[in-house]
């Protein structure tokens, strides 16, 4: 698979973070708009055994990854840092990969630090959540409908105006061509990623698409994720592997919604970060599984599948994870 480096700028508040397996599920709705559904039958051949047609990573500050899940005792220690400021280093520079793993953590920058080396000096937050206050409408009447005035908040995330986002996208070209990614993925920043695209939330531009390989270190006996994945049944190490869990409470999007049946059923994935060692390093560029596709995942669309693969940097834990 041919691994592609895209760069992404926000051009407006979005409903939440960008995540892969989202991601994934929006390039699939977007092929079947642009090219049929028989198209889309042919790019999912083979995703539930191992033969993804792409695997895309969660969104990360520009030249940055995600601190992996491994605990503080796993790093060097930081002299004369406390707790709060230690957690607020989450991002690992690319060229920082190239380290022995217990030196990461020194190296993780918080936001400010990002943002600093963006040329903007005194911002603190790479992104800001905000609740946008919201309220039902009758559609047939033109008002809120109902006795009562019922409003309520919704969480909106908007990006510093220099932010630039990172996504890592695996790609089998001899069934999907990057030419063609592109197009889909400029369809879907067109539209909107996410929660409330429909209202203009998620809307991105695409600044750079290029080839360009992770990093991997050296003898690397370990699997750092760049999205949430599905591990189960691997046969990785418990005592050598390290992660957060998430539990993914899908919804169908795009047209599917209408089925009367919305909501799939929970996933309980690892979370982006994790550090997965097993019996052997995996022989692709990705881990973890394609979950559904046999009716398990969705009662309205029998055949939904979704991404519980994720792209990793192979790392070199040694001892570290004794």
């Amino acid at each position: 698979m041919e691994c592609l480096r895209i760069v992404l700028r926000p051009l407006s508040a979005f409903g939440g973070p960008i995540r892969g397996d989202t991601l994934f599920g929006q390039i699939c709705w977007a092929a079947l708009h642009r090219w049929g559904e028989a198209r889309l039958e042919e790019l999912l051949a083979g995703y539930t055994v191992g033969r993804p047609f792409a695997v895309c990573s969660d969104a990360f500050p520009v030249g940055h990854l995600p601190r992996p899940a491994l605990p503080l005792h796993r790093f060097d220690r930081l002299e004369d840092e406390d707790r709060k400021a230690v957690k607020g280093r989450r991002w690992l520079p690319l060229e920082a990969v190239a380290e022995p793993v217990p030196h990461w953590l020194a190296a993780c920058r918080g936001d400010a630090q990002v943002l600093a080396a963006l040329g903007q000096e005194g911002a603190s937050r790479l992104a800001e959540g905000h609740a946008q206050a919201r309220n039902s409408i009758n559609r047939l009447s033109g008002t809120t409908g109902g006795a009562e005035f019922a409003p309520y908040a919704q969480p909106q995330l908007w990006f510093h105006q220099a932010a630039r986002l990172d996504c890592w996208l695996l790609l089998d070209t001899e069934r999907l061509a990057r030419e063609e990614a592109h197009r889909l993925l400029r369809d879907i920043g067109l539209v909107g990623y996410g929660r409330d695209a429909g209202i203009g939330l998620g809307k991105f531009a695409i600044e750079g698409l290029a080839a360009q390989s992770l990093p991997c270190q050296p003898e690397a006996d370990a699997c750092f994720t760049l999205a949430p994945c599905s591990p189960q049944g691997l046969g990785l190490d418990p005592g050598r592997s390290h992660y957060q869990i998430f539990t993914r409470f899908g919804r169908h999007g795009d047209r599917a919604v209408h089925t009367g049946l919305p909501f799939k059923a929970p996933a309980l994935m690892a979370d982006t970060g994790a550090v997965l060692s097993g019996l052997e390093m995996p022989h692709g560029p990705f881990i973890g599984q394609g979950i559904g596709g046999d009716g398990s995942l969705s009662n309205a669309i029998p055949e939904t599948v979704q991404q519980g693969y994720a792209p990793f940097i192979g790392v070199r834990l040694g001892e570290l994870g004794a």
